[in-house]
């Protein structure tokens, strides 16, 4: 009998100093999770800190790039227009190109001899030139003919502007040196049509040629500004 309570007592004197180190590793735990949460917070804040840094640098300096392009280019005599929001350059095709014909006019070399040096001047020798992922030329089209047909004129428009200021007529070989890591070509066809003053579309404002640049960040603005918005 006596052997009978000394075990009872045995095992109740175990269960308490069971539960109480149970209860202990549950503490444990639950203090692992708030360090690793409240580690995660802080690294969180750190690197929305460093993203507003970088949003501020990079929209800082497409907005110094597009106010610099706008100064070059309001009173141009060239027959172009700069995009406010984007800093886009866009000039009518009829400047380079007979209607519906991918050849570059004869006048059209005089253009782009005049106009390119004074554009890659402000991209790429004005501090800019590090911040330059892409320079682009893109054709577009008025909505004559099928999408398909549209996509490869403007496709060959581009290209033939890209052709000459690569090519051995241009009389600039020390810019085509800058452009050769960074040009390329692109086609909306007709999908981005322009309008008039009264949002009326207009086919002769459509069929355009643009320069426009895109900043090596720009994947990095993206996604900052997405998790800015998301808290």
């Amino acid at each position: 009998m006596i052997n009978k309570y000394q075990r009872l007592f045995k095992n109740e004197h175990d269960d308490s100093h069971f539960w109480p180190s149970f209860t202990d590793l549950l503490t444990v735990i639950l203090l692992c999770f708030v360090l690793m949460f409240v580690s995660m917070m802080i690294i969180k804040s750190l690197q929305i800190e460093e993203m507003k840094e970088t949003l501020d640098q990079i929209m800082g300096v497409r907005a110094q790039l597009i106010q610099d392009l706008n100064e070059e280019f309001s009173d141009s005599d060239l027959g172009i227009e700069v995009d406010e929001s984007t800093g886009a350059i866009i000039f009518n095709t009829e400047i380079l190109f007979e209607f519906d014909q991918a050849d570059l006019k004869v006048e059209a070399f005089s253009f782009l001899d005049e106009f390119v040096p004074i554009y890659l001047d402000i991209l790429l020798e004005n501090g800019y030139e590090d911040y330059i992922a892409e320079i682009i030329i893109e054709g577009h089209t008025d909505r004559s003919g099928s999408y398909l047909y549209n996509l490869g004129l403007a496709q060959d428009r581009a290209y033939s502007v890209a052709e000459y200021i690569l090519g051995d007529d241009f009389p600039y070989p020390n810019i085509q040196k800058h452009l050769e890591e960074k040009l390329t070509v692109n086609s909306r066809s007709y999908t981005d049509g322009r309008t008039d003053e009264h949002g009326e579309y207009t086919a002769s404002a459509s069929r355009r040629v643009e320069f426009k640049f895109r900043l090596k960040d720009e994947e990095i603005l993206e996604r900052t500004q997405s998790l800015l918005h998301a808290n």
